[in-house]
């Protein structure tokens, strides 16, 4: 079986799932197959972004809506889903409708319990949120004639709608005290306030309409231009100002002097509501997680120490971190040479993907300086899916602003992690798998995405990309960031620790550089609970993948266990579990009967 994948994939062919776990194609139960059409008819048609995202072009041209009345109208809805999934009769599914049935159940309960927590009350955070997806919802759309870019020009004139709404809702946290702490708002509010240029045309936004095709008449090409530019100004600019007046003034003055998510109103259901969330584990307390990320950080500080003797540099721990932060030889000169640098990383993971995995993508991605706009206040790097029927391939973000906090002995694991075998393989994978419901194929769930990407870091060993000693210590400072996680976003939810405090064990900890240091403490603050996905998941897949070695022994293949975690696309920790040792069980089993 492992030459024909690896066949198919070379050839660049879909792959088909279920094939590949023992399945067969036995049709699935009527009513479950009804609930999956249904339920996606429902998401496309409330969310006209995520309906652009699957080249759907009926929502193209407004925001979504979130009014009280909306979101009483979508949570009867998702209740009414609920009770119909909970109604299936399972007990003769096949393996693929246990599943698509399970992950049903949990995007639906987690959707309505987010609902039930008013969390549209907080509509974003330091690294994402309401107005950075307003200003990406088009991105990469494929214009074919007039009326797709006039759909743009009336998504653009829907930002004062939307922006206002937020807004209400924004208001009701203050009456209520569910706010971000004032930390966050002033880092936020300068980087929305930076949004509004001189002019229309300067925008990212104005983009499309720079060069329009020749089928388009000269004259009506002015006219989309103008109408363009109008909907720049009084839409776009006109909402992104009032947010930022909103931010700056009654928003800044309600928000808390604390940071911790257990001091909002109903503060330990709301986090413990973030655990699950992210962390896809219920069976953690705080206390349980921090435990273990202390455990993470004395393990991996312990093999840093080993990289820093070995690298023959004669001083502590503290005056090596300070050396790769300072030290001229680790930082890019300019922005391009930054992004040629990670590029060329990028391609030498390439050139041996093809012996760790029988499966590869067929979609491509590139190398992306992150928006200027938001770059200060933004994270190292990010990865950004591609939209389907769109114009480009995937997008790993890498972050040019401030060249002298972006160390290039941290790229080969930066690199991993957000495009390959990362993000863009994970994701793009999911996105080509055949049989899949369409609910699936864009779902994500943070604890495998984020743990898939950081066990892809420790595999760049495998694969030989870290070839010197400052490289593999920035892959283990990287690891131990994420161990932190754990450490500081408990902390600092459930423990009352500051900020400083914060800042001070990430810095000691780690080699990241004191601005990286600030944003991603700051990244914490205001998303609860996301960042303890990373090592969360990470440990999970390295717990796996300990027990295919040791159960199959000689047997073991490590392309076909990157199968059994990729080919369902993305699971809940508990799920992804269940079905990887089925599937070592299926393969002892299959032994056995050849012996």
């Amino acid at each position: 079986m492992r030459t024909s994948l690896r066949q198919r994939s070379l050839s660049l062919l879909p792959v088909v799932a279920c094939c590949l776990f023992g399945t067969t194609a036995s049709a699935n139960d009527s009513g479950l197959d009804a609930l999956l059409v249904d339920y996606w008819d429902y998401r496309v048609n409330e969310s006209p972004i995520l309906a652009t995202s699957v080249g759907d072009k009926s929502g193209n041209n407004r925001l979504p809506s979130i009014t009280p009345n909306d979101k009483a109208r979508r949570l009867a809805a998702e209740r009414d889903f609920l009770a119909r999934a909970r109604d299936l009769d399972t007990a003769m599914f096949d393996s693929d409708s246990s599943i698509n049935r399970d992950l049903l159940v949990w995007v639906l309960e987690e959707s309505i319990r987010s609902k039930e927590l008013s969390l549209e009350r907080i509509p974003f955070n330091s690294f994402s949120g309401f107005f950075t997806g307003a200003l990406s919802a088009s991105r990469g759309i494929r214009f074919t004639g007039v009326a797709d870019y006039e759909d743009y020009i009336a998504r653009i004139n829907d930002f004062p709608r939307y922006f206002s709404e937020n807004i209400t809702n924004m208001r009701r946290g203050i009456d209520d005290g569910f706010v971000l702490p004032r930390i966050v708002i002033e880092g936020i509010a300068p980087t929305v306030r930076a949004q509004v240029k001189a002019s229309a045309e300067e925008h990212s936004l104005y983009r499309p309409f720079i060069a329009l095709p020749d089928s388009i008449p000269a004259a009506e090409q002015a006219q989309l231009r103008a109408d363009a530019a109008a909907a720049i100004r009084d839409g776009a600019y006109a909402a992104l100002t009032a947010l930022a007046d909103f931010l700056e003034g009654d928003y800044l003055d309600a928000a808390t002097e604390t940071l911790g998510a257990t001091e909002l109103p109903d503060g330990d259901d709301y986090y413990t509501f973030q655990i699950r969330r992210y962390a896809t584990r219920t069976d953690l307390t705080p206390a349980d997680i921090h435990r273990i990320g202390l455990d993470e950080v004395a393990r991996i500080r312990a093999e840093m120490d080993e990289v820093i003797a070995d690298s023959g540099f004669e001083g502590s721990f503290s005056e090596f971190t300070e050396f790769l932060r300072t030290d001229e030889q680790f930082y890019a000169r300019t922005a391009t040479e930054l992004l040629k640098e990670a590029a060329f990383i990028s391609k030498r993971i390439d050139y041996v993907l093809p012996g760790f995995f029988n499966t590869l993508p067929r979609l491509p991605y590139g190398v992306v300086p992150v928006p200027d706009a938001i770059a200060p206040n933004y994270t190292t790097a990010s990865y950004n899916s591609a939209k389907a029927g769109g114009t480009t391939g995937g997008a790993y973000w890498v972050n040019t602003y401030a060249l002298d906090q972006r160390p290039l002995y941290e790229l080969t694991a930066l690199t991993l992690h957000e495009a390959v075998p990362g993000h863009h393989f994970q994701i793009a994978l999911a996105q080509e798998l055949a049989d899949l419901p369409d609910f699936r194929q864009r779902l994500y769930f943070s604890a495998f995405g984020e743990g898939w990407a950081l066990y892809t870091e420790k595999l760049g060993v495998e694969m030989g990309l870290y070839d010197n000693a400052y490289s593999h210590f920035g892959r283990l400072s990287y690891e131990m960031w994420r161990a932190c996680r754990l450490v500081i976003d408990t902390g600092i939810h459930a423990m009352g620790w500051s900020r400083e405090q914060a800042n001070e064990f990430l810095a000691s900890n780690t080699s990241l550089s004191r601005a990286n240091v600030r944003a991603e403490v700051d990244r914490y603050i205001s998303w609860p609970g996301q960042a303890l996905a990373y090592k969360l998941g990470e440990l999970k897949i390295w717990e796996l993948r300990r027990h295919a070695e040791a159960t199959l022994g000689d047997a073991f293949d490590l392309p076909t266990f990157h199968d059994q975690v990729l080919l369902r696309g993305a699971l809940p920790l508990n799920l992804l579990e269940t079905r990887v040792r089925a599937d070592i069980e299926r393969q002892v089993d299959e032994i056995a009967a050849t012996q």
